[in-house]
Protein backbone atom coordinates (compact mmCIF):
# COMPACT_ATOMS: atom_id res chain seq x y z
CA UNK A 1 0.00 0.00 0.00
CA UNK A 2 1.41 3.44 -0.87
CA UNK A 3 2.66 5.48 2.09
CA UNK A 4 0.70 8.72 2.02
CA UNK A 5 -1.73 10.42 4.37
CA UNK A 6 -4.85 9.00 2.75
CA UNK A 7 -3.61 5.42 2.88
CA UNK A 8 -2.45 5.83 6.47
CA UNK A 9 -5.95 6.93 7.44
CA UNK A 10 -7.58 4.08 5.53
CA UNK A 11 -5.25 1.64 7.25
CA UNK A 12 -6.47 2.67 10.71
CA UNK A 13 -10.08 1.64 10.21
CA UNK A 14 -9.98 -1.89 11.61
CA UNK A 15 -8.21 -0.81 14.79
CA UNK A 16 -10.68 2.02 15.30
CA UNK A 17 -13.68 -0.31 14.90
CA UNK A 18 -12.21 -2.68 17.48
CA UNK A 19 -11.93 0.22 19.91
CA UNK A 20 -15.46 1.51 19.26
CA UNK A 21 -16.84 -1.99 19.79
CA UNK A 22 -15.72 -1.67 23.40
CA UNK A 23 -17.29 1.71 24.14
CA UNK A 24 -20.03 1.95 26.77
CA UNK A 25 -22.77 3.93 25.02
CA UNK A 26 -25.68 2.94 27.25
CA UNK A 27 -26.19 6.52 28.49
CA UNK A 28 -26.30 8.18 25.05
CA UNK A 29 -28.51 5.36 23.74
CA UNK A 30 -30.96 5.93 26.59
CA UNK A 31 -31.20 9.58 25.55
CA UNK A 32 -32.26 8.46 22.08
CA UNK A 33 -34.78 5.84 23.19
CA UNK A 34 -36.43 8.41 25.47
CA UNK A 35 -36.95 10.84 22.59
CA UNK A 36 -40.14 11.16 20.57
CA UNK A 37 -38.05 11.40 17.42
CA UNK A 38 -34.33 11.49 16.63
CA UNK A 39 -32.91 13.94 14.10
CA UNK A 40 -29.53 13.23 12.50
CA UNK A 41 -27.61 15.85 10.59
CA UNK A 42 -24.21 16.18 8.96
CA UNK A 43 -22.57 17.74 5.91
CA UNK A 44 -20.98 15.90 2.99
CA UNK A 45 -19.44 12.64 4.20
CA UNK A 46 -21.15 13.21 7.55
CA UNK A 47 -24.50 13.41 5.75
CA UNK A 48 -23.94 9.93 4.36
CA UNK A 49 -23.20 8.75 7.90
CA UNK A 50 -26.42 10.42 9.05
CA UNK A 51 -28.40 8.61 6.35
CA UNK A 52 -26.98 5.22 7.31
CA UNK A 53 -27.45 6.03 10.99
CA UNK A 54 -31.08 6.81 10.33
CA UNK A 55 -31.61 3.36 8.83
CA UNK A 56 -29.81 1.73 11.78
CA UNK A 57 -31.85 3.58 14.39
CA UNK A 58 -35.06 2.79 12.52
CA UNK A 59 -34.12 -0.89 12.83
CA UNK A 60 -34.16 -0.34 16.58
CA UNK A 61 -37.72 0.97 16.33
CA UNK A 62 -36.87 4.66 16.75
CA UNK A 63 -38.49 7.44 14.77
CA UNK A 64 -35.23 8.61 13.18
CA UNK A 65 -34.91 11.14 10.35
CA UNK A 66 -31.97 12.85 8.69
CA UNK A 67 -31.54 16.35 7.29
CA UNK A 68 -28.70 18.24 5.66
CA UNK A 69 -27.71 20.85 8.29
CA UNK A 70 -28.52 23.80 6.03
CA UNK A 71 -32.01 22.43 5.37
CA UNK A 72 -32.54 21.73 9.06
CA UNK A 73 -31.29 25.19 10.04
CA UNK A 74 -33.06 27.24 7.37
CA UNK A 75 -36.04 25.36 5.92
CA UNK A 76 -37.37 23.06 8.63
CA UNK A 77 -39.52 23.74 11.72
CA UNK A 78 -36.38 23.12 13.76
CA UNK A 79 -36.12 21.26 17.06
CA UNK A 80 -39.42 20.35 18.71
CA UNK A 81 -40.23 19.21 22.25
CA UNK A 82 -39.41 15.53 22.59
CA UNK A 83 -36.68 15.60 19.93
CA UNK A 84 -33.10 14.50 20.30
CA UNK A 85 -30.46 15.70 17.85
CA UNK A 86 -27.37 13.84 16.64
CA UNK A 87 -24.82 16.17 15.07
CA UNK A 88 -22.11 14.47 13.01
CA UNK A 89 -19.08 16.60 12.26
CA UNK A 90 -15.50 15.33 12.22
CA UNK A 91 -13.93 18.76 12.57
CA UNK A 92 -16.50 20.49 14.77
CA UNK A 93 -16.14 23.43 12.42
CA UNK A 94 -18.89 22.90 9.85
CA UNK A 95 -20.98 26.06 9.94
CA UNK A 96 -24.50 24.67 9.61
CA UNK A 97 -23.76 21.73 11.90
CA UNK A 98 -22.62 24.21 14.55
CA UNK A 99 -25.81 26.23 13.96
CA UNK A 100 -28.00 23.13 14.30
CA UNK A 101 -26.28 22.15 17.54
CA UNK A 102 -26.59 25.66 18.99
CA UNK A 103 -30.29 25.89 18.14
CA UNK A 104 -31.02 22.55 19.80
CA UNK A 105 -29.08 23.45 22.93
CA UNK A 106 -30.86 26.81 23.12
CA UNK A 107 -34.20 25.03 22.87
CA UNK A 108 -33.28 22.57 25.62
CA UNK A 109 -33.23 19.64 23.22
CA UNK A 110 -30.84 16.77 24.10
CA UNK A 111 -27.85 16.74 21.75
CA UNK A 112 -25.33 14.01 20.96
CA UNK A 113 -22.32 14.95 18.87
CA UNK A 114 -20.22 12.41 16.99
CA UNK A 115 -16.96 14.19 16.32
CA UNK A 116 -13.19 14.13 16.43
CA UNK A 117 -11.14 13.79 19.60
CA UNK A 118 -9.93 17.38 19.20
CA UNK A 119 -13.46 18.85 19.61
CA UNK A 120 -14.19 19.95 23.19
CA UNK A 121 -17.97 19.56 23.41
CA UNK A 122 -19.36 18.09 26.65
CA UNK A 123 -21.90 15.84 24.92
CA UNK A 124 -19.43 14.55 22.31
CA UNK A 125 -18.86 10.91 21.51
CA UNK A 126 -15.30 11.14 20.27
CA UNK A 127 -14.13 9.04 17.34
CA UNK A 128 -10.61 9.69 15.99
CA UNK A 129 -8.06 12.50 15.89
CA UNK A 130 -8.31 14.99 13.04
CA UNK A 131 -7.61 13.25 9.75
CA UNK A 132 -4.31 13.87 8.02
CA UNK A 133 -5.89 13.71 4.56
CA UNK A 134 -8.54 16.07 3.21
CA UNK A 135 -10.42 13.02 1.87
CA UNK A 136 -12.05 11.74 5.05
CA UNK A 137 -12.17 7.97 5.50
CA UNK A 138 -11.48 6.62 8.99
CA UNK A 139 -13.59 9.35 10.62
CA UNK A 140 -16.55 8.35 8.44
CA UNK A 141 -16.14 4.67 9.27
CA UNK A 142 -15.85 5.57 12.95
CA UNK A 143 -18.99 7.72 12.89
CA UNK A 144 -21.02 4.94 11.25
CA UNK A 145 -19.62 2.49 13.82
CA UNK A 146 -20.73 4.73 16.70
CA UNK A 147 -24.18 5.00 15.15
CA UNK A 148 -24.31 1.22 14.80
CA UNK A 149 -23.39 0.81 18.48
CA UNK A 150 -26.06 3.32 19.51
CA UNK A 151 -28.62 1.44 17.43
CA UNK A 152 -27.45 -1.84 18.95
CA UNK A 153 -27.84 -0.45 22.47
CA UNK A 154 -31.35 0.67 21.46
CA UNK A 155 -32.25 -2.81 20.26
CA UNK A 156 -31.07 -3.19 16.64
CA UNK A 157 -29.51 -6.53 15.79
CA UNK A 158 -26.67 -5.14 13.67
CA UNK A 159 -24.97 -2.98 16.31
CA UNK A 160 -23.65 -5.55 18.77
CA UNK A 161 -19.96 -5.29 19.71
CA UNK A 162 -19.19 -8.73 18.27
CA UNK A 163 -20.74 -7.71 14.95
CA UNK A 164 -18.50 -4.65 14.84
CA UNK A 165 -15.44 -6.75 15.61
CA UNK A 166 -16.33 -9.05 12.73
CA UNK A 167 -16.52 -6.03 10.43
CA UNK A 168 -13.08 -4.96 11.69
CA UNK A 169 -11.73 -8.35 10.67
CA UNK A 170 -13.33 -8.07 7.26
CA UNK A 171 -11.82 -4.63 6.76
CA UNK A 172 -8.38 -6.01 7.62
CA UNK A 173 -8.86 -8.72 5.00
CA UNK A 174 -9.94 -6.20 2.38
CA UNK A 175 -6.97 -3.94 3.12
CA UNK A 176 -4.64 -6.91 2.71
CA UNK A 177 -6.24 -7.95 -0.60
CA UNK A 178 -8.67 -5.33 -2.00
CA UNK A 179 -9.50 -7.40 -5.09
CA UNK A 180 -10.07 -4.31 -7.23
CA UNK A 181 -7.41 -4.86 -9.89
CA UNK A 182 -10.03 -5.93 -12.41
CA UNK A 183 -12.30 -2.93 -11.89
CA UNK A 184 -11.73 -0.99 -15.13
CA UNK A 185 -11.01 2.73 -15.02
CA UNK A 186 -13.43 4.39 -17.46
CA UNK A 187 -12.41 6.91 -20.08
CA UNK A 188 -15.07 9.38 -18.94
CA UNK A 189 -17.01 8.69 -15.74
CA UNK A 190 -17.92 5.96 -13.28
CA UNK A 191 -21.45 5.32 -12.00
CA UNK A 192 -21.50 3.48 -8.68
CA UNK A 193 -24.86 1.80 -8.17
CA UNK A 194 -26.27 -0.06 -5.18
CA UNK A 195 -29.58 -1.00 -3.56
CA UNK A 196 -30.86 0.51 -0.33
CA UNK A 197 -28.04 1.32 2.11
CA UNK A 198 -25.49 0.45 -0.57
CA UNK A 199 -26.91 3.35 -2.58
CA UNK A 200 -25.73 5.62 0.24
CA UNK A 201 -22.36 3.87 0.18
CA UNK A 202 -22.28 4.43 -3.59
CA UNK A 203 -22.57 8.19 -3.11
CA UNK A 204 -19.91 8.16 -0.42
CA UNK A 205 -17.60 6.09 -2.63
CA UNK A 206 -18.11 8.47 -5.54
CA UNK A 207 -17.29 11.41 -3.27
CA UNK A 208 -14.04 9.73 -2.22
CA UNK A 209 -13.06 9.11 -5.85
CA UNK A 210 -13.79 12.71 -6.78
CA UNK A 211 -11.83 14.08 -3.81
CA UNK A 212 -8.98 11.59 -3.62
CA UNK A 213 -8.43 10.61 -7.26
CA UNK A 214 -9.88 13.68 -9.01
CA UNK A 215 -11.99 11.21 -10.98
CA UNK A 216 -15.47 11.93 -12.32
CA UNK A 217 -17.76 9.56 -10.42
CA UNK A 218 -21.36 9.59 -9.22
CA UNK A 219 -23.19 7.33 -6.81
CA UNK A 220 -26.78 6.20 -7.14
CA UNK A 221 -29.47 4.13 -5.55
CA UNK A 222 -30.29 1.55 -8.20
CA UNK A 223 -33.79 2.77 -8.97
CA UNK A 224 -32.70 6.40 -9.10
CA UNK A 225 -29.98 5.49 -11.60
CA UNK A 226 -32.64 4.19 -13.96
CA UNK A 227 -34.82 7.28 -13.81
CA UNK A 228 -32.96 9.49 -16.23
CA UNK A 229 -29.45 9.21 -14.80
CA UNK A 230 -28.48 6.23 -16.96
CA UNK A 231 -29.46 8.01 -20.16
CA UNK A 232 -26.05 9.52 -21.07
CA UNK A 233 -23.99 6.41 -20.22
CA UNK A 234 -21.97 5.02 -23.11
CA UNK A 235 -18.99 2.71 -23.56
CA UNK A 236 -16.75 5.60 -22.46
CA UNK A 237 -18.23 5.23 -18.96
CA UNK A 238 -18.21 2.45 -16.39
CA UNK A 239 -20.70 0.96 -13.96
CA UNK A 240 -19.66 -0.40 -10.57
CA UNK A 241 -22.33 -2.46 -8.81
CA UNK A 242 -22.38 -2.73 -5.02
CA UNK A 243 -23.87 -5.85 -3.46
CA UNK A 244 -26.28 -6.89 -6.23
CA UNK A 245 -27.00 -10.05 -4.25
CA UNK A 246 -28.55 -7.92 -1.50
CA UNK A 247 -31.20 -6.58 -3.90
CA UNK A 248 -34.31 -8.72 -3.28
CA UNK A 249 -35.82 -7.68 -6.61
CA UNK A 250 -32.72 -8.38 -8.70
CA UNK A 251 -32.80 -4.84 -10.09
CA UNK A 252 -29.13 -4.10 -9.44
CA UNK A 253 -27.97 -7.24 -11.26
CA UNK A 254 -30.32 -6.37 -14.12
CA UNK A 255 -28.67 -2.95 -14.39
CA UNK A 256 -25.31 -4.63 -14.77
CA UNK A 257 -26.56 -7.06 -17.40
CA UNK A 258 -28.18 -4.26 -19.39
CA UNK A 259 -25.07 -2.08 -19.21
CA UNK A 260 -22.81 -4.94 -20.29
CA UNK A 261 -25.13 -5.66 -23.23
CA UNK A 262 -24.61 -2.06 -24.35
CA UNK A 263 -20.82 -2.37 -24.24
CA UNK A 264 -20.40 -0.48 -20.96
CA UNK A 265 -17.68 -1.98 -18.73
CA UNK A 266 -19.26 -3.36 -15.57
CA UNK A 267 -17.66 -4.48 -12.32
CA UNK A 268 -19.07 -5.76 -9.04
CA UNK A 269 -17.95 -5.32 -5.43
CA UNK A 270 -19.62 -7.76 -3.09
CA UNK A 271 -18.84 -9.06 0.39
CA UNK A 272 -19.65 -12.46 1.81
CA UNK A 273 -21.98 -11.10 4.48
CA UNK A 274 -24.95 -12.89 6.09
CA UNK A 275 -28.15 -12.08 4.25
CA UNK A 276 -26.37 -10.41 1.34
CA UNK A 277 -27.12 -13.22 -1.09
CA UNK A 278 -24.70 -15.31 -3.11
CA UNK A 279 -21.42 -13.82 -4.21
CA UNK A 280 -20.32 -14.88 -7.73
CA UNK A 281 -17.31 -17.19 -7.50
CA UNK A 282 -14.86 -15.67 -9.93
CA UNK A 283 -11.74 -16.58 -8.00
CA UNK A 284 -11.11 -13.07 -6.74
CA UNK A 285 -11.96 -13.73 -3.10
CA UNK A 286 -14.81 -12.66 -0.81
CA UNK A 287 -14.56 -9.00 -1.81
CA UNK A 288 -14.26 -9.18 -5.54
CA UNK A 289 -13.84 -6.70 -8.34
CA UNK A 290 -15.45 -8.52 -11.24
CA UNK A 291 -15.07 -6.96 -14.71
CA UNK A 292 -17.58 -8.20 -17.26
CA UNK A 293 -15.95 -8.45 -20.67
CA UNK A 294 -17.95 -6.92 -23.49
CA UNK A 295 -17.85 -7.58 -27.26
CA UNK A 296 -14.89 -5.79 -28.85
CA UNK A 297 -17.08 -3.51 -30.92
CA UNK A 298 -18.64 -2.20 -27.69
CA UNK A 299 -15.48 -1.51 -25.73
CA UNK A 300 -14.26 2.05 -25.22
CA UNK A 301 -12.27 3.24 -28.18
CA UNK A 302 -14.09 1.10 -30.73
CA UNK A 303 -16.33 3.88 -31.98
CA UNK A 304 -19.55 2.74 -30.35
CA UNK A 305 -21.42 5.70 -28.87
CA UNK A 306 -24.71 4.05 -28.05
CA UNK A 307 -26.34 5.18 -24.84
CA UNK A 308 -27.59 2.85 -22.09
CA UNK A 309 -30.64 5.03 -21.59
CA UNK A 310 -31.49 5.34 -25.29
CA UNK A 311 -31.19 1.69 -26.27
CA UNK A 312 -34.49 0.07 -27.24
CA UNK A 313 -33.12 -3.29 -26.10
CA UNK A 314 -32.36 -1.87 -22.65
CA UNK A 315 -35.75 -0.18 -22.47
CA UNK A 316 -37.35 -3.53 -23.25
CA UNK A 317 -35.33 -5.23 -20.53
CA UNK A 318 -36.53 -2.79 -17.90
CA UNK A 319 -40.07 -2.81 -19.25
CA UNK A 320 -40.08 -6.56 -18.52
CA UNK A 321 -38.51 -5.96 -15.13
CA UNK A 322 -41.16 -3.35 -14.22
CA UNK A 323 -43.89 -5.81 -15.14
CA UNK A 324 -42.25 -8.53 -13.06
CA UNK A 325 -42.04 -6.17 -10.06
CA UNK A 326 -45.64 -5.06 -10.49
CA UNK A 327 -44.71 -1.50 -11.44
CA UNK A 328 -46.60 0.65 -13.96
CA UNK A 329 -45.52 0.07 -17.52
CA UNK A 330 -42.92 2.52 -18.84
CA UNK A 331 -43.10 4.05 -22.27
CA UNK A 332 -40.50 5.26 -24.74
CA UNK A 333 -36.85 4.36 -24.79
CA UNK A 334 -35.65 6.30 -21.75
CA UNK A 335 -35.33 4.65 -18.37
CA UNK A 336 -37.39 7.36 -16.70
Amino acid sequence: MPHNALHRMIGQQAEVLDRIAGLDLAGPAATLTAARRVILTGTGTSQHAAELGTLLLQQAGLDARWYPPSTWARWSPGPQPGDALIVITHTGETAYAIRARAAALAAGIPVLSITGTHVDWPEAIHTVPKEEAETYTVSYTAAVAVLARLAGQAGAADGAPDALRRVAGQISAVLADPGIDRVPVPARSLAIVGPGPWGITAREGALKLREGARMLAEGFDTELFLHGNAVPCTAADGVLLLEPGADPDGLTAAVGAAAAAEGIPVATLAAALPGAGPVPDDGAGPVAGRALRCPARHRPGHGDHRSLGRSRDVAARFEQLNIALGKPSATGTELA
